[in-house]
């Protein structure tokens, strides 16, 4: 049998000082690791077994990871950020990009190197390189005790308790069963893995059942699960199934569910959410563009609703209409294009046309002149010519992205590219043409944020910036540590970040209790990522705007700051 974890004494912990839970995930734009913490209760008498989540990926992966954790809490869990002493370490994967993939075997070479000394530890792969790979994960991992999918995630409290129990891998991958029988009852104890997503629906209070992975104000839902694009170089629809939509009625109770517990901002999720399309039992349909207006308008308490990621084919006018007619809807559509030739677009089998997609772009600004649009684009994919890559320069130029996010061409073992497709760009040529498309976006996101300068906007405060992140944690390393009630937290607060209605990054100075709020900020100073500026004065919010907009004609100068400064 196995054994019951051993718990190591932890240091007493100063009477004032408040526990902290700590959820760790890779943000893929970064090689550090975020450890985000939030307030936890009164420390329970007996040690309770505890659980390291660490999530690689796009946005539906850390929801995933929320609603794990959260049906794991719900059974006994607490969460920890020592890797090592966790009784649980739970891996959430992506499979869509090489370095994502190869950040889970550096991980996971740390446990195996570590494992002598906590020998009764459980280790778990979830996500999509768990259900692309399979047992042969298994085979090159024999630490890993658990692989799960993304469409079995609803088992995984029954997996990890039959490891406990039985001490043999389980394994839960499309559908497909094996090793486990152990019954558990939990909270996810349904059928399907409708089960995590309706788990708010279930009186689940958001600030026990579930870490705030985006921040306390802010939370995703899932509108949709799966793909049916089958684009040639993406695994999403092998790794997550087929599109399923989710019910109407139970993405608009969420919502609300979330909003009544103080949540500001709700980002709909889906892998192509505008294809969003549900036909309940009585036959009613509901499109994309009528569940946008539900949720506006049954959710008037929310103050913010947006969505991602967008399919540039089938974006109908009427979602549009709905997004201009609605205010709380944010002004920010991310559209991924990912290239800007004909000839590479078919090789991607992207269903849609270079002219197609901009046209779709001067239908958006039409029906919203402030609409901020960003963007995907892949450089060095099969066959990719300098005349390919030049006709991708220009699509940037003419959408003038506020931000495109843009990736080097690596093959997927498993698509169609891998299988039928040679991937002939060199690496150098790759890296070449990432840096020079890099250098064309910062020249475009500069001068979109040049329009801003004088301009006041209203600013989401999601919490500290990265400066004064590490300006506190140099102070605690120093030994001084900084009391929350104490003035001297402007060392914590000084310097807040937040995002706009067209998701614009804002750094302003200002204290703590502002976090959550939405306050108008004046613009004073950019660089190509972030806008930094001064909390206005309420006389001053006559000009406010939500995203972008024309600059005044009595501007005297532009401050523009280094590239080096960032929030």
């Amino acid at each position: 049998m196995r054994r019951a974890p051993v718990h190591a004494e932890k240091p007493a912990r100063r009477r004032d000082e408040a526990p902290r839970c700590h959820l760790a995930f890779f943000n893929d734009a970064s090689d550090d690791i975020e450890f985000i913490a939030a307030r936890g209760g009164q420390p329970a008498m007996t040690p309770r077994p505890t659980i390291y989540l660490e999530t690689m990926g796009c946005q539906m992966n850390v929801l995933d990871s929320e609603l794990v954790f959260g049906s794991l809490r719900a059974t006994g869990y607490e969460p920890t950020g020592d890797l090592h002493r966790a009784d649980v370490v739970i891996i959430n994967t992506c499979s869509v990009r090489q370095h994502a993939e190869d950040k889970v075997w550096s991980r996971l070479g740390q446990l195996k190197r570590s494992r002598g000394r906590n020998p009764d530890q459980i280790v778990a792969v979830i996500g999509c390189m768990a259900e692309r790979d399979g047992e042969r994960l298994l085979e090159r991992a024999p630490m890993v005790d658990i692989l799960c999918g993304p469409s079995e995630l609803h088992r995984l409290p029954a997996l990890i308790a039959d490891v406990q129990t039985r001490r043999k891998r389980a394994v839960a991958l499309s559908g497909r069963l094996r090793d486990l029988s152990t019954p558990v009852h939990t909270l996810a104890q349904h059928d399907d893995l409708e089960a995590l997503d309706s788990g708010r629906a279930l009186g689940l209070e958001p600030h026990v059942a579930m870490p705030r992975v985006v921040g306390r104000h802010q939370a995703y839902v899932r509108i949709t699960r799966g793909c049916n694009k089958y684009c040639t170089f993406c695994v999403v629809p092998y790794t997550r199934g087929p599109e399923v939509h989710r019910p109407a009625d139970q993405i608009v109770d969420e919502v609300r569910r979330l909003a009544a517990a103080g949540v500001m901002e709700v980002t709909l999720l889906g892998q192509t959410v505008n294809h969003y399309h549900h036909i309940d039992d009585a036959g009613r349909e509901t499109s994309f563009a009528a569940l946008l207006r539900r949720v506006h308008d049954e959710v008037p308490e929310l103050p913010r609703l947006r969505f991602v990621t967008s399919y540039p084919r089938d974006f109908t006018d009427e979602a549009l209409q709905v997004m201009a007619e609605s205010p709380r809807i944010c002004r920010y559509l991310h559209v991924p294009a990912q290239s800007g030739s004909n000839p590479v677009l078919k090789r991607m089998n992207r269903g849609y046309t270079v002219e197609q997609y901009l046209a779709f772009i001067d239908r958006a600004r039409a029906a919203m002149p402030d609409v901020c649009i960003s963007g995907d684009m892949i450089v060095g994919f099969s066959g990719e010519t300098e005349a390919d890559f030049a006709a991708s320069l220009d699509l940037l130029r003419r959408c003038k992205y506020k931000n495109c996010y843009i990736f080097k061409y690596s093959t997927r073992p498993g698509t169609t590219a891998h299988d039928r497709l040679p991937d002939d760009v060199p690496e150098a040529v790759k890296r070449r043409r990432n840096n020079d498309m890099l250098a064309v976006q910062a020249d475009i996101s500069l001068a979109n944020h040049r329009a801003m300068i004088d301009r006041v906007v209203d600013v989401l405060v999601e919490g500290p910036s990265k400066r004064a992140i590490q300006a506190q944690e140099s102070e605690q390393d120093r030994g001084r540590e900084i009391a929350a009630h104490d003035d001297r937290r402007a060392v914590f607060a000084g310097q807040l970040v937040g995002r706009t209605s067209g998701d614009q990054i804002v750094v302003f100075s200002g204290r703590a209790e502002l976090i959550g709020r939405i306050v108008p900020v004046r613009v004073t100073a950019v660089t190509p990522h972030t806008m930094h500026g001064d909390l206005a004065e309420a006389a001053e919010t006559a000009d406010r705007i939500g995203a972008a907009g024309t600059p005044p004609a009595s501007r005297r100068s532009l401050n523009v700051l280094p590239s080096s400064c960032a929030n």
